[in-house]
């Protein structure tokens, strides 16, 4: 190999390298300087998006509206926006890019209970792919006259992602307190 292919083989590299130190620098700066507000920023989309959800569970259920009619409030000032898939896989994709990037601040028992609110928002926003690229493709499954994710061949969507939601945000929160609170190592006594 001669120097200039070296050379040219290591420039064809660069644009990795750049966005690689990119990537490095904002995890280092969400998980340093930047922490407490991209946490508090993380959270309240989070919880705006999980009332969102108990708001729709309440005009179904309290007001007995009509599933259709049940989008929430922002369903209620832009309809058309809970009629996308965009928005909703766009949510999911925040969550699960949240939790990878504030990863790095938990330790201990937080990690643990971070890890698993990842899991299972990994696999809610493999759902919420599912939706969109039959949204897409006009392609839906099981010949369903709508898009489907797997979860709705048991139970409605709008129970099903107040539950996917329910079960992402208690670890989340328990990783927070634990976060917050770290469990003190029991004093030993010497004989």
């Amino acid at each position: 190999m001669t120097i200039s292919s070296k050379k040219n083989r290591k420039n064809s590299f660069l644009p990795w390298r750049i966005l690689l130190s990119c990537y490095h620098s904002l995890i280092y700066t969400l998980n340093g300087r930047w922490y407490k507000r991209a946490m508090q920023v993380f959270m309240l989309v989070i919880i705006l998006h999980f009332s969102e959800h108990i708001c729709q569970a309440f005009q179904l259920w309290v007001l007995g509206w009509k599933r259709p009619d049940c989008m929430g409030l922002l369903g209620l000032w832009q309809p058309w926006l809970m009629k996308t898939e965009w928005l909703h896989y766009g949510h999911a994709l925040f969550m699960l890019l949240g939790l990878a990037l504030l990863r790095p601040s938990m330790v201990g028992n937080a990690l643990i209970w971070w890890d698993i609110a990842f899991g299972l928002q990994f696999y809610h926003h493999f759902e919420h792919a599912l939706l969109l690229g039959q949204a897409i493709t006009h392609q839906n499954l099981f010949n369903s006259p709508v898009p489907m994710s797997i979860g709705q061949i048991w139970f409605p969507r709008l129970e099903l992602h107040l539950f996917y939601n329910f079960m992402v945000l208690i670890p989340m929160l328990i990783a927070l307190y634990y976060h917050r609170f770290p469990p003190t190592k029991p004093e030993t006594v010497n004989s």
